[in-house]
């Protein structure tokens, strides 16, 4: 048993906002004695019942491209075990979001092959028998914070023995060294507090994977 503090991470491979979110607790893991565990949601489980109140790209998305990955990533996990998902979303996002490649099916089957997978799981792609894991471990996930957020969620023990969770940080560039320490702190600081709901400012640029 490790004696770190597990930080459980819950993601969606698509979202450009949660891959930055997970650059960053990476660095954090340098800094602070932290271990990162990684666990799947789904942006398109997520917004299925909401489908028709959304704008039209965002729909298409959903219904098009989100879900053959998060099949081929619960497939990974149930395959070869949930060790796997760190490298996984680490190829994963690199291809989709740093070069700009797209979540289609040649960049995932390329991302398993970067990190040593067999090219079979791209079987799962359009239908797979590991989708009550996926909407387990969504839930799981999603449960923590209530429907009303996304991707990413993070979760660390509570003072109480439970847990603390969050939804975000959203913060782009990803920072590094000290000053992702810094974040990590305050963060936590600040969902640590008994009744605490939200903090935010408005967004004024999109994520800048410049740094990654």
């Amino acid at each position: 048993m490790s004696d770190k503090t597990p930080v459980d991470f819950w993601f969606d491979p698509l979202c450009p906002w949660a891959w930055m979110t997970s650059r960053w607790v990476l660095e954090v893991e340098k800094v602070r004695d932290i271990e990162v565990r990684w666990h799947l949601m789904s942006l398109a489980v997520l917004n299925e019942d909401k489908l028709d109140e959304l704008p039209d790209e965002y729909r298409e998305m959903l219904e098009v491209k989100a879900w053959g990955p998060v099949r081929v990533v619960i497939a990974a996990q149930e395959e070869h075990g949930p060790e796997v998902l760190g490298d996984l979303y680490t190829a994963l996002g690199t291809r989709i979001h740093n070069q700009e490649q797209g979540p289609g099916r040649e960049t995932v089957a390329a991302a398993l092959k970067d990190v040593g997978l067999p090219e079979s799981l791209m079987d799962h792609w359009d239908d797979t028998p590991y989708e009550p894991q996926l909407r387990a471990s969504h839930q799981e996930g999603i449960d923590k914070v209530g429907q009303e957020v996304g991707t990413p969620v993070i979760a660390v023990p509570g003072a109480d023995g439970g847990q603390v969770a969050f939804f975000g940080p959203v913060v782009t560039p990803a920072p590094k060294g000290e000053e992702a320490a810094r974040l990590w702190d305050g963060t936590l600081a600040v969902a640590s507090v008994p009744g605490f709901y939200e903090i935010k400012r408005t967004r004024t640029k999109g994520p800048d994977f410049s740094n990654l």
